[in-house]
């Protein structure tokens, strides 16, 4: 074991340049292929490494173990992101303990990471995610960075079991909505945090968690295998997770610091880092925060949908009542639903006709997620032929000229992908900015 002496004289000079050449070459190669998943998993890879040989430097014994936690436990480092440490002890540190661990922490400065750190035995573990919904999420994502160890197997065996999937599943989801609260719910902000905002990359953080802990699957593909998503909304939740995550890292290198909030004297930077450029009387700038809103869009569906499917299996079941309402439609607990949901695949008119039900019908106070998940699986239909037809012109021009509702419908619609889909038009200018006014 190195002694404590010798723990003073460890020079991290080295293992900060070789630390520094890794990241250096990361960010290199991102603003050549704009590939997210390289940097960030490379990133965290190179923060394993080095992390690792300080450990093994500071010659810790079997009284502490090193955990990665939040973030960079997912094995995801953006660049300016913190490097969350959990330092596992046999107990509360004091004497040579407790300086080791002091010279380790100061040498991960010197190394130039930004850390954020706590030290905490089993059982502080334990109680400290029993109190905080943060901590206990932390916890879930860790992974061991130093060796197998005897403390890793307890904490495993102790957090057997947690968190509680129901549990869990309240917490996440009024944590989220909070969030929400504090940016407007909306994924329009002409200033977006792109980690927070609705439709950001917490929100598939949030969905990935309550599926791993509901035992859906840990990965995107998982949450397929357990058909929790069909292949295409596979796609769209890598593609558009692809499109956040590299805007973010954009944002971090345009910054030099970390950034999440997508500032006007920032767009034109990461617009510009992006590959965006000047056109067709659109700046750069406008282009990157259509493509960000599109994004955010796309996200805040897939993750209502699949949130509410999770909370489906997951809680107590009402009792249903059912009440048809014509050959098509059903009344389900005050919410319209086909009495077949591959209606709209069989026949998309059937789209338009829901939302006519929805303004004419007594008693009903929206559509059930099986409906809007099933309209929104087949909106790709509503193409030329589908609008070139008189009686499916018809049936918007319905829409319109409804009593009452329209503007509700129009909203559902643009939310949910129907109205761009139909009207070519607006889909184009659908999250469309002006970045500057003069």
């Amino acid at each position: 074991m190195t002694t404590l002496t010798e723990l003073h004289a460890v020079e991290t000079t080295p293992l900060r340049r070789h630390y520094d050449g890794v990241r250096d070459e990361l960010f290199a190669q991102f603003r050549e292929d704009r590939d997210p998943g390289a940097l960030i998993k490379g990133s965290s890879a190179a923060a394993d490494e080095a992390l690792r040989s300080l450990w093994q430097q500071c010659g810790f014994a079997d009284d502490a173990a090193l955990l990665a936690v939040g973030g960079y436990g997912r094995g995801e480092l953006f660049p300016s992101s913190d490097v969350d440490l959990l330092l596992l002890v046999a107990c509360p540190p004091e004497g040579e303990l407790a300086q080791r661990i002091e010279i380790f922490i100061g040498a991960c400065w010197d190394l130039g990471m930004t850390i954020g750190h706590s030290v905490r035995t089993v059982q502080e573990c334990l109680e400290e995610q029993a109190n905080d919904i943060t901590v206990r999420t932390a916890l879930f994502e860790r992974r061991s960075i130093s060796k197998p160890h005897t403390l890793n197997r307890a904490l495993e065996a102790a957090l057997a079991g947690t968190p509680v999937p129901l549990a869990f599943f309240n917490a996440k989801t009024a944590e989220m909505r909070q969030r929400h609260e504090k940016y407007v719910n909306t994924p329009y902000s002409l200033e977006p945090n792109i980690k927070e905002s609705p439709g950001g990359l917490r929100d598939l953080q949030t969905l990935s968690w309550v599926a791993s802990a509901a035992g859906l699957g840990k990965t995107w593909l998982g949450l397929r295998k357990s058909g929790l998503l069909t292949s295409s909304e596979l796609q769209m939740l890598r593609h558009n997770e692809r499109q956040l995550k590299r805007i973010r890292v954009a944002l971090h290198l345009t910054a030099n610091r970390p950034e999440d909030r997508l500032i006007f004297d920032m767009q034109g930077a990461v617009a510009d880092l992006l590959g965006y450029s000047d056109r067709q009387g659109r700046r750069a700038s406008e282009q990157l925060m259509q493509r960000y809103y599109r994004a955010a869009k796309t996200v805040t569906q897939l993750t209502t949908i699949l949130l509410q499917n999770i909370d489906a299996q997951l809680g107590d079941q009402d009792e249903v009542t059912v009440e048809p309402i014509d050959d098509e439609f059903c009344n389900r607990n005050g919410l319209l639903q086909p009495l077949d949901l591959t209606l709209f695949q069989t026949d998309p008119s059937a789209i338009l006709r829901a939302f006519i039900r929805l303004q004419n019908q007594s008693g009903l106070r929206g559509m059930t997620t099986a409906t809007w998940r099933a309209m929104w699986n087949a909106r790709t239909l509503i193409d030329g032929g589908f609008r070139r037809e008189p009686s499916n012109r018809q049936l918007f021009m319905e829409i319109l000229q409804a009593p009452m509702g329209v503007t509700h419908a129009l909203r559902s619609m643009n939310q949910w992908s129907i109205l761009g889909h139909y009207l070519p038009a607006f889909r184009r200018i659908v999250g469309r900015m002006q970045h500057d006014l003069l």
